[in-house]
């Protein structure tokens, strides 16, 4: 073989290993989490808590197994750390040490609310208000660990921030009457106006400790959950409208939110993003998604596997990438890889606004 081609081959070959065997930075350089149960991956491990997921069948399909994820595998943010570009997931509050933090940090709690009473009958949890003040913990770890003030601000501007909450003050407060008032103090309207000040008020703690990119997780349709389709529907299959229609009314107000603070903060960006609709396209039109149960827990108990959540080592269903929903509350790892995926980019321009995920990390 010619010398010259030969060397050409060589430097090819030399360029494609160099190129395999280096992995690229992520899009940003650290990712913080606050949230509930749907994306919590471990900080309700060690409280005493009825809200905990440290046993299998959770985990059964995810690498390590039980980690404290509501999931049988990932969740929508494990997905969204992948497409973001890091090499590993973001850890909990709870197991994150040293320069770690310079990463991210996920906050989330299992049966956490906006307002600090909700989901108190299932034990400890980490409120949205406790959740912001462990961010603030780990604020100062930074600059510890960064030098100062202003070098930790800078580092801070290009990190995405994720909020999800809103779903508990719903399932565990305004709907559930026989232990708190809420319903009978507020109108659907009237307390989603409650929750969206109490949301705004942590939004601006947050971009006083540096925040400054900010993603809005919209609620999901709880009324099509097994467990309230097990309480409410007559059929199992449909929907409690008067739920639904109260997440809407509180998106709508999140969204509205989005444009008020884009408006009051030149210099800080926030998006909505719909995950209510992302869910009717599953539940409307499963087959095209890969499913085929779009009503019942693949692990759980009672009707629709919804009125006991999935149980300590008990079998779920074997065909568990075909069900949208894993347990009585939570999605799977196949409707979580979806989600995830149209958060980052979207398919429809009514997934998120004024625009997605991945543009904002690249703003």
């Amino acid at each position: 073989m010619d010398q010259k081609i030969w060397c050409s081959i060589c430097v090819v070959m030399l360029v494609m290993v160099t190129f395999i065997g280096v992995n690229a930075d992520p899009l940003v350089p650290c990712y913080f989490i606050f949230g509930d149960s749907l994306v919590d991956n471990g900080n309700n491990n060690n409280i005493v808590s009825l809200a905990k997921s440290n046993y299998l069948p959770y985990g059964i399909d995810f690498p390590r197994g039980p980690t404290g994820r509501f999931s049988n595998g990932k969740t929508t943010i494990d997905v969204i750390s992948d497409l973001l570009g890091f090499d590993d997931y973001i850890p909990p509050y709870s197991q994150v040490r040293g320069q770690q933090v310079l990463k991210g940090v996920n906050y989330a709690s299992a049966a956490a609310g906006i307002r600090d009473e909700t989901g108190q009958q299932l034990g400890g949890r980490i409120s949205f208000g406790r959740q912001v003040i462990n961010y603030q913990n780990t604020v100062s770890q930074m600059v510890q660990i960064l030098g100062n003030e202003n070098q930790t601000e800078s580092y801070l501007s290009k990190c995405i921030y994720s909020i999800g909450l809103g779903s508990n003050d719903y399932l565990n407060n305004y709907f559930m009457p026989t232990v708190y008032r809420s319903s009978r103090q507020y109108t659907p309207q009237q307390f989603s106006q409650v929750l969206l000040q109490q949301y705004a008020q942590k939004i601006r703690i947050l971009y006083n400790y540096g925040a400054r990119r900010f993603v809005f997780n919209g609620i999901g349709q709880i009324g099509c959950s097994p467990n309230e389709l097990a309480q409410r529907s007559p059929d199992g299959k449909t929907c409690d409208d008067k739920i639904n229609s109260a997440n809407r009314i509180f998106n709508a107000g999140l969204k509205s939110l989005v444009d008020q603070l884009n408006n009051q903060f030149s210099d800080a960006r926030f998006i909505y993003i719909n995950v209510y609709d992302m869910f009717q396209d599953l539940i409307n039109n499963p087959s095209a998604f890969g499913f085929t149960n779009t009503n019942a827990g693949c692990c759980g108990v009672g009707r629709n596997n919804g009125q006991i959540t999935c149980l300590p080592f008990q079998p779920p269903c074997a065909n568990r990438n075909e069900y949208i929903f894993w347990d009585a509350f939570h999605p799977g790892d196949a409707a979580n890889e979806i989600i995830g995926r149209r958060s980052f980019r979207s398919q429809k321009p009514s997934d998120a606004y004024p625009f997605d995920i991945e543009r904002l990390a690249q703003i």
